[in-house]
């Protein structure tokens, strides 16, 4: 390229321009070389064509033949900030003057070097070592001529440019963004810009399927690890491949084209907290600390600008909530492969802390259940282990907490499927009757925490009198004005939750209006919905209807009168299931008296049976205890004849006495 657009240079015949290393072995032999280096930021292209790489470079060649700079090689970094020091044609150069390849480096002016005035002086320095002339061409400096003093005030007024453009650009971002309109350079994947309106995203349908999958598998239970495994079995594209090989995106120059196909879980995750994808624009996610860095930090989520329905979403919110819900609970992948999708829902009604769920094949023995799948407190769990038992185990198997999440939703939803504007007023009623047993008392505490709040404040000036006038010493003082600041804190907070609370209860109509729209959906998607079974109770269908399961102790009908304290007759335990958007809600029994009455019978006949087994099995454990301790006597009895029967009987064939053969 250099030899079409320069023929009369012939010392640079075999050397590549456009930021390419020139392969210096073969073309220049026993000497330095010097570089002609040209930079050009986006900025410097707006102030107009004589600044352009092109520009820069006749300028630089027409010099260096003109004072013998010769042979010389082209090295670019075109489009690069000068506050950035990892452009590659910089450091490219950087790597030829540490290996002393170098005799002399020209540029335009020092604001080519970078706009960093500590940085800059520092590479000064390292010119110097290595014996490097730096020519700056507009500045008029020659560093074989000697320093100059003008060149420190040339560095940092390149910096306070930069600094000065960095306000700018930043202030227009800022105003843009607080308007609404999104402030990334490229929509997120699944979205495209509009042709007709850069600031406005729309769908692209093969991209946003695959989002739209990808939510579903997390409902279902899968970790992004699995999901990454099934994608990539597939062959689905990795969202920096898609993009960038669509000529779009933050990676269309530097994507990977070796491995479309490599989904990570970072890539997963991070497609998982997009509230883009629910419709909405996010801006200031992200910061830069200084115009100096390029690293960006992230903000809180307090700082972020949300700007609610911007465009069309792609996932519903109710599906990203119940998505980031579930990424709050992990998900181990126990001894048979799997995690268990109920993890995250049971809840101890006592600490208020969350079931651990114990899991374990019995392969090696045939005699016992083929597989253990309970939930127990995970605060009792760990403080066993340190010999400190707190709280009770709170046992449920996952077959019966199943069991009762599927007789809720059926019951539940079979109830708005036939009555549902019954189960509207009914929602709203006990809205009303919360409300006004809670609502009163809320309301006296907020003004009794108003008045204390006033009252701490007259306090204040009080002590800052008596601190004035020397009443009272500075440790004091600072010892007073802090607890006083703590309680005022405090009751703030209390103050904005029992507000938040009474402003809940206005939405209470909204709720039932969302509980029915998934009530419809689920419906609709099985069509025998009174014939569901546990089998069909899929992990998007619990965490789509179940908020929380609170499980209480469960408790005996005979309580602890078994050998060594065990629980004795039937067991028994309360459960409350929580439903998303409406809570608790009592099902009205429905049932004819001719029905209940049946059932009566039913469940009368069913305890009887077990209780038969009960005592079945009580007086078979009775037994097996007594001859276990009668085999004991006498195998006890035994050993002491053989220790009194003399040493000459060893060789002679000894059977077992008459009673131990009749208990064995």
């Amino acid at each position: 390229m250099l030899d079409e657009q320069y023929p009369q240079n012939p010392c640079a015949a075999n050397v590549q321009n456009c930021g390419e290393e020139a392969d210096m072995n073969n073309n220049i032999t026993n000497s330095k070389i010097n570089i002609l280096y040209s930079r050009l930021s986006r900025d410097d292209e707006l102030q107009g064509p004589s600044n352009s790489i092109v520009n820069q470079q006749q300028q630089l060649q027409e010099y260096a033949e003109r004072n013998g700079l010769i042979p010389y090689v082209h090295i670019e970094d075109d489009g690069y900030s000068g506050t950035r020091w990892d452009r590659p044609g910089w450091q490219k150069l950087i790597e030829k003057v540490e290996a002393d390849e170098v005799a002399c480096i020209c540029i335009k002016d020092g604001s080519r070097l970078g706009r960093d005035y500590l940085r800059v002086g520092l590479y000064r320095e390292l010119f110097r070592d290595k014996g490097v002339r730096l020519i700056a061409i507009n500045d008029n400096f020659d560093s074989d001529k000697g320093d100059d003093d003008f060149t420190p005030f040339r560095e940092i007024m390149a910096e306070w440019y930069a600094r000065d453009t960095s306000k700018k650009i930043k202030s227009v971002i800022q105003a843009k963004g607080r308007s609404g309109k999104p402030i990334s350079c490229s929509p997120p994947y699944g979205f495209i810009k509009d042709p007709e309106n850069k600031h406005r995203w729309l769908v692209d349908p093969e991209a946003a399927a695959v989002v739209k999958r990808i939510f579903q598998m997390t409902m279902d239970g899968m970790g992004v690890y699995t999901i990454c495994g099934i994608l990539a079995r597939e062959k689905v594209e990795r969202p920096s491949y898609y993009l960038g090989s669509r000529g779009r995106g933050r990676h269309k120059n530097d994507y990977d084209r070796e491995l479309p196909y490599a989904w990570g879980s970072a890539t997963i995750g991070h497609i998982l907290r997009k509230l883009e994808y629910c419709g909405h624009t996010v801006n200031f996610r992200t910061s830069s600390t200084s115009f100096k860095s390029k690293k960006k930090k992230h903000n809180p989520q307090e700082e972020w600008a949300i700007f609610e329905h911007t465009h069309k979403a792609i996932i519903s919110q109710e599906v990203f909530d119940t998505v980031q819900k579930l990424r709050e609970t992990p998900r181990r992948i126990d001894t048979l492969g799997e995690a268990n999708p109920l993890t995250g829902l049971l809840w101890c009604a006592d600490c208020q802390q969350k079931l651990y769920n114990h899991r374990k094949a019995h392969t090696d023995k045939p005699t016992h259940k083929k597989l253990t799948d309970v939930y127990c407190c995970s605060t009792y769990k760990l403080s066993n282990s340190k010999f400190s038992t707190k709280c009770s185990p709170h046992h449920i198997s996952t077959d019966a907490a199943r069991g009762i999440i599927l007789e809720v939703i059926k019951a539940t939803v079979g109830y708005v499927r036939n009555h549902e504007q019954e189960f509207v007023e009914r929602i709203r009623e006990s809205s009303v009757v919360k409300q006004g047993e809670t609502a009163k008392a809320y309301q006296k505490q907020i003004a009794k925490n108003n008045k204390r709040l006033a009252e701490i404040e007259r306090i204040y000036k009080s002590l800052y009198e008596d601190k004035a006038l020397g009443k009272i010493e500075q440790a004091m003082f600072d010892q007073m004005v802090e607890a006083y600041q703590q309680e005022r804190v405090d009751l703030i907070n209390k103050n904005e939750a029992m507000q938040l609370e009474l402003d809940a209860f206005d939405a209470d109509s909204i709720r039932a209006d969302k509980f029915i729209e998934i009530a419809n959906g689920i419906v609709h998607r099985h069509i025998n919905f009174d014939d569901l079974t546990q089998a069909d109770l899929t992990p998007a269908m619990m965490h789509e209807f179940i908020d929380r399961v609170v499980v209480h102790e469960c408790v005996w009908s005979d309580g602890n009168t078994g050998a060594g304290g065990r629980p004795r007759g039937a067991r028994t335990q309360h459960v409350e299931v929580y439903l998303k958007y409406i809570g608790q809600f009592d099902v009205p029994d429905m049932r004819t008296p001719e029905q209940v009455e049946v059932d009566r019978l039913a469940e009368e006949k069913l305890e009887a049976k077990r209780a038969y087994h009960r005592e079945k099995t009580r007086k078979y454990n009775e037994k097996k205890k007594a001859r276990l301790a009668a085999a004991k006597a006498i195998i006890a009895q035994c050993e002491n004849v053989e220790k009194s029967a003399p040493y000459d009987t060893i060789g002679d064939s000894v059977s077992a006495p008459a009673p131990l053969q009749a208990v064995i």
